[in-house]
């Protein structure tokens, strides 16, 4: 398969791939890993990746992949991006660790000036640094509890955030995140969201169902915090009705309830934006950022409004890990490759490519039910053709046949029938064009099965 683009480029299968997906060597450290590493840790596709470089991942056989998935949207700036290389490798020579909570270090006040900068409203806010989205997700709920001297905490239908005790429970699906691990924590419950493909509701009414919910479910009294994805990303890349989170953050405001706002897929540029949520207009009490914020070493952050984040005591907050210095100074070198690359607008040229693209494609397969999302974070649901009805598990079958042409896709969704993509802002309209292709023959091949 060969895809030549209006820029006089081509990409080809065979300008990609020199083996068999996996091939041999992958298959020699499959086996080996199954003999070491705990089942638990599954892994989308089978091969080992010895270097990647901007959109690209390249195996220990030689086969290059094209990267839609950025290590699910965290390589958003392109893979070893040379900047963030030489300022983690600046900072190795100089310090690797002192813990921010015995003797500070400059970079973690800068970064927390820098999210103090970037999250939407212009109110005094305060950051804690820790080391993953989970974490970050705990921190906000344990900061929110302490702040309303509340214990409940309401999670949207679809949503995913974590793998960790409390972000069990959050979670909308059990399996496998939470399937025979319990007992889980209480005092979490999970309300309606806006789903506008499947319920048909505006924001406003879709905000009304779930405030119901909240009121007559759980009980303003008991609630600390609603926590909500812009736009959800493990969920299939729900994107709520127009005006529906306003709705909600207005109501939270009104019953003393902080607003979360869990950005740690969709912030740091994924959306065309800084954050999701200023797509919009969303003026959260916290905003929790991971993922993309540090190039692909490991860092989050819980950034809120200031009087809230200080209802923690001194000693309440911090890790022996959470803003390292050299992942801080990744992060930072990040933040300024987004500023001086226009990277915003690479986002927003990714994600007209690719819904034009695939609108394209849905004109020729009815078995594509909607496309959304925004900027470099694009869906398209599957469903029974010519019907609105989910096709369970169809979104694997498109990933298998994208692997087999040198494409890495994600699988989304519920049920398991959403194809997400998230490119870092390198990519290209002629690799895109390439992914396209790949995913209109896939398609092809599963409306014929069904």
């Amino acid at each position: 398969m060969t895809v030549t683009t209006n820029s006089n480029t081509s990409v080809s299968r065979e300008q990609l791939l020199v083996t068999e997906v996996p091939g041999p060597v992958s298959r020699r450290l499959h086996e080996e890993r199954s003999h070491v590493v705990a089942d638990g840790v599954s892994c989308v596709l089978p091969v080992y990746i010895d270097h990647a470089t901007g959109p690209f991942l390249v195996d220990v056989d030689g086969n290059r992949f094209l990267d839609f998935g950025s290590g699910i949207g965290v390589t958003t700036i392109g893979h070893t991006n040379q900047a963030v290389v030489d300022a983690a490798t600046e900072q190795l020579g100089k310090v690797t660790h002192t813990l921010f909570t015995v003797t500070p270090y400059p970079g973690y006040v800068a970064l927390a000036q820098k999210l103090a900068d970037k999250t939407p409203g212009s109110h005094q806010k305060k950051t804690v640094l820790v080391n993953s989205g989970a974490e970050a997700v705990e921190n906000a709920v344990k900061i929110a509890r302490k702040y309303t001297g509340r214990r409940a905490v309401a999670a949207l239908d679809h949503a995913f955030h974590g793998r960790t005790s409390l972000t069990m429970a959050m979670n909308h699906k059990a399996a496998p995140y939470s399937t025979g691990f319990g007992p889980l924590p209480g005092d979490v419950h999970r309300v309606p969201n806006s789903y506008p493909f499947r319920d048909g509701l505006n924001g406003e009414q879709a905000a009304a169902r779930t405030i119901s919910h909240l009121e007559q479910r759980i009980g303003v009294s008991d609630l600390a915090a609603v926590i909500a994805e812009p736009i959800q990303g493990e969920g299939g890349f729900v994107v709520p009705a127009p005006g529906y989170l306003t709705k909600l953050q207005d109501w939270c405001t009104a019953n003393g309830v902080v607003f979360i706002a869990d950005e740690i897929q969709s912030g740091i540029a994924r959306a065309g934006t800084w954050f999701a949520s200023e797509l919009f207009d969303l003026v959260p009490d916290m905003v929790l950022t991971a993922k993309g914020i540090a190039g692909g070493l490991p860092l989050a952050g819980v950034t809120g409004r200031a009087e809230i984040m200080d209802a923690a005591q001194p000693g309440g907050l911090g890790g022996t890990f959470g803003g390292n210095p050299v992942a801080v100074a990744a992060a930072l070198a990040v933040f300024e490759e987004i500023e001086s690359r226009d990277l915003l607008a690479e986002s927003k040229r990714i994600g007209t490519t690719l819904t034009k693209g695939l609108h394209r494609l849905q004109q020729r397969h009815s078995s594509i039910g909607e496309v959304r999302g925004h900027g470099a974070m694009i869906a398209f649901e599957i469903v029974r053709p010519g019907t609105q009805t989910p096709l369970p598990g169809a979104a694997s079958v498109v990933a298998e046949f994208a692997a087999a042409e040198g494409v890495l896709l994600l699988t989304a969704g519920s049920d398991g029938n959403v194809i997400r993509f998230l490119p870092n802002l390198t990519v290209t309209d002629d690799l895109l064009e390439y992914a396209l292709q790949v995913i209109d023959d896939a398609l092809s091949i599963l409306e014929h099965a069904a």
